[in-house]
């Protein structure tokens, strides 16, 4: 089975080169047929065909496009298609939706079943209650039609209610803003935000690349700060300030801190007094707290529980005129995994009205995010509650697939600890691991040889030898003269073994390859 992988993921990568080199020899020969044809030897031919040339090329696009780099979709995983350790994408790899979820979006998409007698026999009766309340909140009960640029009413209801029961605070479903995922809602932030390179964004490295991404894209400047990995990826507020000055003193004009909490790439979990200093380093210095809360569900150690950003600072006494706060969330993560429903939101709070005014406009532009992943962050925020008729099995499903994770997170964390020259900090949330390898110094110049950075040498030779796909750390980030890579834990939990038992022989042999 080993060898079978192992020639699929050479035979995809040489099929891949073959075909790039195919088309490029097909290109390269209609570019000289055309080149040499009568019509082409015409002045105004040939100033045509120049002007075309030129019109659109890397010189002359939007150079903040290609400043902008997502590693968890890069080069690594362009060359093949095995065995994805490298994106939080839980369905892709066999995770099963929530059955409640999936009945209640079936039913909304198509309220004609709603009324046959077939139906209570298919799909649990709070389903279906819960497919009429939605669809009587949507204008002409049409899934297929435009909503509300902020979102629908009524699920913002259900959602702000959601936020209450989980905080303890109350929310305003004003404050909710329905997207497609959380990304489209940071990019929304980081446009509102970024004005011109000299406004900055302190962002953790390592870091989520959507951040380093947008931030690019929107023309600012990231301003690092680094978690502490001997302190199992600790967040020293000390740190902050520090990278503060620093900007400041370079004529940078700070404008937000982004904390993505539980952690990715590095599955930490952030204690509620870490939180408050956050919280109150952002009010003294004037900042707006970007709060990446989507992995609120993904705590796996029970010395640790998720608080929100709005939680601690409601808690402390902060309200909307103390503290601008913009918290995420998506469908995507969790123990839902709803990544192609697209559904998310922001919870925008400590703003002005005429910050709000513009931030609509904003949406708007958009016209509005999808129907069924607005359903889906309304379903999140409220699952079936005691007494509902889908509660134990939703309960079942749920409680599973969590921990499933809890233990697939553990194997991998201990097998990741065994290999030689390589330390990974417990997983205490989120779905990813982010292990620091300390490669040889021959591997290095090997890896410099090849035009490589020393990590992505290291995830290129495992695909080829394992078709396991593992994203290089340099891709988020890291202390200089470290090396890392991000795995997720995700692949079925019968497969975990397998995927360590390949990892473990690569590793002994890549070292043995370059030791000494």
């Amino acid at each position: 089975m080993r060898r079978f992988v192992i020639g699929s993921a050479r035979n995809l990568i040489e099929s891949s080169r073959q075909k790039y080199q195919f088309e490029r020899s097909i290109l390269s020969s209609s570019y000289r047929f055309l080149s040499s044809s009568p019509a082409a030897d015409s002045p105004s031919s040939s100033s045509s065909s120049s002007t075309m040339a030129h019109l659109v090329s890397l010189s002359t696009i939007n150079p903040k496009v290609i400043e902008c780099e997502y590693a968890v979709r890069g080069e690594i995983v362009t060359l093949a298609q095995i065995l994805y350790c490298n994106i939080g994408n839980p369905q892709s790899l066999g995770q099963q939706p929530i059955t409640f979820f999936r009945e209640v979006l079936a039913l909304c998409d198509h309220p004609a079943i709603l009324d046959k007698s077939e139906t209570q026999g298919l799909f649990s009766a709070d389903s279906i209650e819960r497919a009429w309340q939605i669809l009587d909140q949507i204008p002409g009960r049409a899934t297929g039609a435009y909503s509300h640029s902020q979102g629908i009413k009524g699920l913002r209801d259900t959602i702000a209610a959601g936020i209450e029961v989980r905080d303890g605070f109350p929310a305003d479903p004003n404050d909710i803003f329905l997207t497609d995922g959380a990304s489209p809602a940071v990019h929304m932030m980081m446009q509102l935000l970024i004005r011109s390179e000299k406004d900055g964004i302190l962002c953790p490295i390592p870091q989520y690349p959507l951040y380093s991404a947008s931030i690019a894209l929107h023309g600012g400047t990231l301003v690092p700060y680094y978690l502490d990995e001997a302190t199992g990826w600790g967040l020293e507020v000390s740190e902050l300030k520090k990278q503060l000055e620093t900007s400041r003193s370079k004529g940078i004009t700070v404008r937000a801190l982004v904390v993505i909490n539980p952690g990715n790439p590095t599955g930490q979990v952030l204690a509620e007094e870490n939180q408050k200093a956050i919280v109150e380093f952002c009010k003294q210095e004037g900042l707006v707290l970007l709060a990446d809360e989507v992995y609120q569900e993904n705590v796996y150690v029970p010395e640790k529980k998720f608080h929100s950003f709005k939680k601690v600072s409601r808690s402390m006494g902060y309200g909307e005129k103390d503290i601008a706060l913009v918290s995420f969330q998506s469908v995507s993560k969790g123990y839902y995994g709803e990544c192609g429903k697209r559904g998310g939101y922001m919870e925008v709070t400590g703003f002005g009205v005429d910050v709000r005014e513009q931030i609509y406009k904003v949406a708007s532009v958009n016209l509005c995010s999808n129907i069924s992943g607005q359903i889906l962050a309304s379903l999140v925020m409220s699952p079936p509650k005691v007494g509902d008729e889908s509660y134990e099995s939703y309960s079942a499903e749920r409680d599973g697939i969590l921990s499933s994770l809890a233990r697939r997170a553990k194997t991998l964390e201990d097998a990741f600890n065994k290999l030689e020259g390589v330390t990974c900090n417990k997983a205490e949330g989120a779905m990813y691991l982010f292990p620091r390898i300390d490669l040889p110094e021959k591997a290095i110049k090997a890896a410099e040889a090849a035009k490589k950075a020393p990590d992505a040498y290291y995830c290129q030779r495992l695909l080829a030898a394992t078709g396991i796909v593992l994203v290089p750390g340099s891709g988020f980030g890291q202390v200089p003269g470290t090396w890392h890579f991000r795995c997720t834990i995700l692949p079925q939990e019968e497969k975990i073994p397998a995927i360590v038992t390949r990892l473990t022989d690569f590793h002994k042999s890549f070292m043995d390859e370059f030791r000494g």
